[in-house]
């Protein structure tokens, strides 16, 4: 439990330092605002998930119609690092929705959401998408790791079948729309050691 309080300081005080380095800076500043919620708050399903739904932009119940799981594809990582990168791609800052944190560089089971989500904007393009499927309209979801190198954490685990849950049940996404990566693109993500079956039981569990 004390593990856990720490982690949750820490989420809280990155995202707060984020925040200010942010209002600081100038306007070519990468963007990686947002609110995190701590593994903490998600202990229960119905604790502090509620906030997700608390965004800058009215929700736009009908547009975001799927979801899509990808990682990083780096061991440790941050949303402020995941920002720089996709800014290095021409993006204003992190493109996901949310990013889910391993304990390396954030905390395991930490909840980022990122401005996209707040802002109620498309996420960044995803490399190798069908040309059939409207990336537009898909909730971007990452987990912080390598999923062809070692599996994800159970925590991280639990809050991503916590966060897809709350997500489809309030906007009425359907499971034959929540989709991994691979599944729409010539790519591994999120990669080999990623536990479709044992993701689709925690999913199952919390109707």
């Amino acid at each position: 439990m004390r593990t856990k309080v720490v982690w949750g300081v820490l989420g809280i005080g990155m995202t707060l330092g984020i925040g200010v380095l942010s209002a600081l800076d100038s306007g070519n500043a990468t963007r990686t605002g947002g609110r995190s919620l701590t593994p903490l708050m998600g202990i229960e399903r119905t604790v502090g998930m509620e906030s997700i739904f608390q965004t800058s932009n009215p929700i736009e119940e009908t547009r975001w119609d799927s979801i899509v799981i990808v990682h990083s594809g780096q061991p440790a990582g941050s949303p402020a690092d995941i920002a720089q990168e996709h800014k290095s791609l021409g993006y204003d800052g992190l493109g996901f929705h949310f990013v889910i944190g391993n304990g390396k560089r954030m905390g395991d089971g930490e909840i980022h959401v990122g401005y996209r989500w707040l802002d109620q904007q498309a996420g960044a393009d995803l490399s190798g998408i069908n040309s059939g499927f409207n990336s537009s309209n898909a909730i971007e979801i990452c987990l912080v790791g390598d999923g062809d190198r070692r599996p994800f954490s159970e925590e991280q685990l639990y809050r991503l079948a916590q966060l897809v849950d709350s997500l489809s049940d309030e906007l009425g996404i359907g499971a034959d729309s929540i989709h991994l990566h691979k599944d729409l693109a010539g790519t591994s993500s999120p990669g080999q050691f990623f536990p479709r079956a044992q993701f689709d039981d925690l999913l199952a569990s919390m109707d």
